[in-house]
């Protein structure tokens, strides 16, 4: 009987639900032999915000709700050898490391073994010129007249499977593949080369049906009436079944809410994929263009067939930039007239602001297919628009600037035109983002046991 390898996935962004993880554990304890628990709490920018507090709190920058997350699980998985591996340690790793040691501690287990994956933070000086090199012509002016926040490269696999295969109980990482943290575990346990292309290709199509999390299990897939999912306000979280012939299935603890079938895993499966037979990643090239998926039914599908070719010569890397400032501020408009009221209303903001670019949206109206100028759809019925909440936004280097798109609304209230109400009004940093490839031979990954 070929064995099995789970993988559960309990987290696919930063901010996601805390509450989701007891379920999954208890369910891989229950079905017994080898598995992983894993948390993808990174998006594009989420590195970029969290070394932005870092540079405030230096013990900050790692995923805000760590603590929630490994709290109600740590000594589950502990004591029944279940593994950890996240990239919850964001901007600081070893902030990360540091708070799950004190939770180990408090939960009686004095010697955890934490690794740390160290090698995709490339915003270094003695690594600024070389970074400039790989950049575009005029992302490089961009660059020299802005200030960096962060430079972080996307890492494989490799450095998560060598540190679970050295013993560790929790690896936390910084930025890697969103794969990667599926593809590391598999790896380590069925000891494969790391030319296998087909398995590495089917490891990471693993890691992709779970890396968001509850989308796969019918939280993203919902629309009422048309693709209904039962109990979905109590969505469980997948598990992906893997063997050492890089079959995938997919399933979930079964007293929770949500599913599992074939168009919600094909959905998953094509998330994000811009050509189905070239996924790139730093393992593998994967191609699921001869896939095959089966329902099984309660809520079990199986994923065979997927492909892998040799990997890409470069990684990708995102490289955040200070944007200036980003200020926006609304206003409702309801009842007779709420259309054109609004509308007199950003005319007002237009002329006494004309010396900034200004965007203006309708939420509820046509926010949603606005260009970035601003400019969209024209209303069609006054009868639909009973109220209106506007937007204005601007982006500017300074924030005095900035903060006048804040006041001017703030001052409709009284200066007309008449029943605007509710403003809200905030002001943040802006980051821009640069993309560029990096030779994977300049990128020096490896690991280390934290020593807390």
């Amino acid at each position: 009987m070929t064995e099995i390898y789970r993988v559960a996935c309990a987290a696919g962004f930063s901010g996601d639900r805390t509450d989701v993880a007891k379920p999954l554990v208890d369910e891989l304890l229950k079905q017994g032999g080898p598995s992983c628990l894993i948390f993808e709490s990174l998006a594009e920018r989420t590195l970029a915000l969290a070394q932005l507090e870092r540079s405030q709190h230096p013990d900050l920058g790692y995923e805000p709700l760590l603590k929630e997350m490994l709290e109600p699980v740590l000594a589950d998985c502990l004591n029944g050898g279940v593994p950890i591996v996240g990239n919850f340690g964001a901007a600081n790793p070893e902030g990360a490391a540091k708070l799950i040691t004190t939770i180990a501690k408090q939960k009686g287990f004095p010697s955890i073994r934490i690794a740390i994956v160290k090698g995709d933070d490339v915003s270094s000086k003695e690594f600024r010129a070389q970074l400039e090199g790989f950049l575009s012509v005029e992302d490089q002016a961009l660059l020299a007249q802005s200030k960096l926040v962060s430079a972080n490269v996307y890492l494989g696999a490799r450095e998560i499977a060598d540190a679970l295969s050295a013993g560790a109980q929790v690896v936390v990482t910084g930025r890697v593949a969103d794969p990667a943290l599926t593809v590391g575990p598999l790896m380590a346990h069925f000891k494969k080369d790391w030319a296998d292309w087909d398995f590495l290709g089917a490891a990471t199509m693993a890691g992709h049906l779970l890396e968001c999390g509850a989308q796969v299990t019918g939280g993203y897939f919902a629309d009422p009436g048309i693709k209904d999912v039962p109990h979905i306000a109590q969505l469980g979280f997948p598990i992906v079944e893997f063997n050492s012939q890089g079959v995938i299935c997919v399933t979930k603890p079964p007293a929770t809410g949500g599913l599992v079938n074939r168009m919600t895993v094909t959905e998953q499966l094509l998330y994000e994929l811009h050509d189905p037979a070239q996924y790139l990643t730093p393992d593998v090239v994967a191609d699921i263009t001869h896939a095959q998926i089966a329902d099984l039914g309660q809520d079990r599908v199986i994923v065979s067939g997927v492909e892998g070719h040799q990997k890409p010569s470069h990684l990708k890397a995102n490289i955040c930039i200070d944007g200036g400032w980003l200020a926006e501020a609304e206003i409702s408009y309801a009842g007779f007239h709420a259309q054109e009221r609004a509308q007199l209303a950003a005319k007002i903001i237009r002329e006494r602001l004309h010396d900034l670019e200004i965007r203006v949206d309708y939420i509820g109206s046509s926010s949603v297919f606005l260009s970035d100028s601003g400019e969209g759809p024209q209303f069609k019925s006054q009868a639909r628009f009973e109220d209106i909440r506007m937007r204005i936004a601007t982006a500017h280097s300074d924030r005095s600037q900035a903060l006048r798109v804040c006041r001017e609304v703030t001052a409709l209230y009284t200066c007309g035109p008449a029943g605007g109400g509710g403003v809200r009004t905030s002001i943040k940093p802006r980051l821009n983002t640069l993309v560029c490839l990096i030779p994977q031979e300049c990128i020096h990954a490896s690991y280390e046991f934290f020593k807390g």
